[in-house]
């Protein structure tokens, strides 16, 4: 397992090793030691969500306000464009976004800090996809940032036809959020991860 971090803080690409045979494959999707040594606090696990979704549909962008919650996305079936955006106000790439492509034939997998928010677009007819999440579901510190703000320029591939729920098609841009103050403040990020990596001290 390979991880690495990416242009915005916080977020990391984990490349899987496939061990096949004759009777398919083996890999380890999540290694808890791996995943300590790269981001340098474990992944706390709460809650596993999955979703299935058809092409098209776009689900996020969504962050959730401190303590947040950190996620880690798989594709089991299909293909996915996953996005993470800066939403934490002060941070050197505040409103940069990054877009990776997830796959179920590369297994690669995306971890998303606290503080930033996430979504993605299936891009086969079916799409699943498995999260790992560092706090349970809280609907009221959940924050939707519309996906389809102009402002964010973020690459959609335009040959589909976008399937979003109501929350989302009607969700603040950034800058709306921004001005609500609906977003976390980097600072108080920064304060969150160095509490992760002084609770890593307690854990076996």
């Amino acid at each position: 397992m390979r991880i690495e971090e990416l242009d915005i803080e916080g977020t990391f690409l984990i490349e899987q090793r496939i061990y096949p045979d004759m009777r398919g494959i083996f890999l380890e999707p999540f290694s808890q030691p791996a995943f300590r040594k790269a981001v340098g606090h474990p992944l706390w696990v709460a809650q596993v969500n999955c979703s299935a979704s058809h092409r098209g549909t776009i689900r996020g962008l969504h962050v959730v306000q401190l303590p947040g919650q950190a996620r880690y996305f798989n594709c089991a079936h299909g293909a996915m464009l996953c996005v993470v955006l800066d939403t934490r106000i002060g941070s050197p790439t505040f409103g940069e976004h990054i877009a990776v492509e997830l796959t179920a034939e590369s297994r690669r997998a995306l971890y998303v800090a606290e503080g930033l928010a996430a979504g993605f677009l299936a891009l086969t007819k079916e799409v699943t996809v498995w999260y790992l999440c560092s706090s349970l579901y809280a609907p009221s510190a959940t924050v939707s940032i519309n996906p389809l703000d102009r402002d964010l320029n973020v690459p959609w591939p335009r040959e589909h036809e976008f399937i979003l729920s109501e929350m989302d098609r009607t969700a603040p841009s950034l800058r709306e959020a921004a001005e609500q103050g609906l977003l976390p403040l980097y600072r108080d990020c920064q304060t969150r991860y160095a509490e992760l990596d002084a609770m890593a001290d307690a854990y076996p």
